[in-house]
């Protein structure tokens, strides 16, 4: 046993005892973190800084799975909860934070007409797709990128045990920058599309106007555009994704950074389509609960009221040029490489001729966490990182990743490693 995570060590045998995984979170749980050399259980955050319960410290860039736009324990959106708890939880009537939340998701987002709340990204976009198929009367969908647990998306991947077979017959899958996947499912299946859902962006940017393309072919076969902007919105821009590449799409649904890290989705549109709400059953006992509207409220004008998206840019790119410098000088080119937008970056490990990815990365990920950072494959940026959090983490790299040079040159990755490869996981971006 690691001393260093000895109690989250020991933790994972009690908790392995009631709750499959140990997490409520596939993306948390002890098959994200290689066993032995990870933190398994967090205790605390603060700013960018996340405690795991054996008291280690963390400059953290996973940030509750980036829906921690603004960092941990933001005193703004603080204040605003702490002062909502005395007035109350949930009432039995809708209470006015709803509509003022609604109101300003309106007032940023360029697509937002009207607005319905649910708790997660799935209620989001299965919410949305009901919709457009009401709408539409139709019922297949094409999705490119991850959008949820729930069986009209997932059963589409590989994690699909459980998802009926006449449920995943409906939804199809297109390869993001590549229109030509999406105009064969449109001829493959006419007038059969209710509506493609896509991440505006991931990994890769759009290339060539490919998310113009994807309104204007969408639209031509009378089917519904939806941006899932859980990650990207209000990360790239106040108003998502969809002001920053200037494309407005039919619907949108928000998540993550809408309420930094309060429990807290929402489905946004054209008032024409967002009207069937009236008709459609969309209804939750804690989708009006007042203390995740009121931290999103003051999120939300912090948003507005300073420089948080810039700063996200910024310190962003500070991040990946100064990594990025760092792979050249240590010629790791063919080993790592990134990619995204700076607030929400990718750090890809690709495989050599002796490693696979999962020795690499599981090594990666062990000397990282040893020194004290904590990143499982991407930069989610938050406004609390500051200049001292990522000169201390390219000081990080630089070392990490010499250790992985000299490793792989010597041939003595497998000794490095203190525990067993990580295993792949489903891939939902590419």
């Amino acid at each position: 046993m690691s001393k260093r995570y000895a109690k989250s060590e020991q933790f994972l045998e009690r908790s392995l005892q009631s709750i499959p995984l140990a997490s409520q979170t596939f993306s948390k749980s002890m098959i994200q973190y290689p066993l032995g050399v990870s933190p398994l259980f967090a205790q605390k955050g603060k700013g960018s800084r996340l405690f795991d319960i054996d008291g280690n410290e963390y400059i953290d860039f996973v940030n509750g799975l980036a829906s921690l736009t603004l960092g941990y324990n933001d005193p703004d959106v603080q204040e605003a909860v702490i002062a909502q708890i005395h007035e109350g939880t949930i009432f039995s009537l809708p209470h006015p934070l709803e509509t003022f939340v609604a109101e300003k998701i309106i007032e940023m987002v360029p697509c937002a007409e009207m607005v319905r709340f649910g708790k997660n990204e799935s209620d989001a976009t299965a919410g949305a797709i009901r919709l457009a198929r009401a709408f539409t009367r139709r019922d297949r969908v094409a999705v490119c990128g991850y959008h949820g647990w729930q069986d009209w998306y997932i059963g589409s991947t590989s994690r699909d045990l459980g998802v009926p077979k006449a449920t995943k017959e409906l939804t199809h899958v297109f390869i993001y920058n590549d229109i030509d996947s999406l105009k064969k499912l449109f001829q493959q299946y006419p007038n059969d599309i209710a509506a493609v859902i896509l991440e505006p962006m991931n990994v890769q940017e759009p290339k060539n106007g490919f998310l113009h393309e994807v309104k204007e072919l969408t639209h031509q076969h009378g089917a519904i555009l939806i941006f899932d902007e859980t990650i990207t919105g209000f990360r790239f821009a106040n108003g998502g994704a969809q002001e920053y590449f200037g494309v407005i799409p039919d619907l949108a649904t928000f998540g993550k950074g809408l309420a930094n890290g309060y429990p807290l989705s929402a489905i946004v549109g054209k008032k024409e389509i967002m009207q069937l709400m009236e008709e459609i059953f969309f209804s939750f006992t804690f989708g009006g609960e007042t203390l995740s509207l009121a931290a999103s409220l003051a999120t939300l004008n912090k948003l507005q009221r300073e420089p948080v998206i810039d700063t996200l840019y910024v310190q962003g790119s500070k991040l990946i040029n100064g990594l990025r410098n760092i792979i050249e000088k240590l010629q790791l080119q063919e080993v790592i490489d990134l990619s995204g937008h700076p607030s929400w970056s990718f750090v890809h490990v690709k495989p050599t001729s002796r490693y696979n990815i999962w020795e690499i990365k599981t090594l990666f990920m062990q000397e990282l966490f040893q020194r004290g950072v904590l990143m499982i494959g991407t930069h989610n940026m938050s406004y609390a990182h500051s200049d001292e959090d990522i000169e201390i983490t390219l000081n990080v790299y630089a070392e990490v990743l010499t250790v992985i040079k000299q490793a792989m040159e010597n041939e003595t990755l497998e000794q490095m490693l203190r525990t067993k490869p990580i295993e792949p996981l489903f891939k939902i971006r590419s």
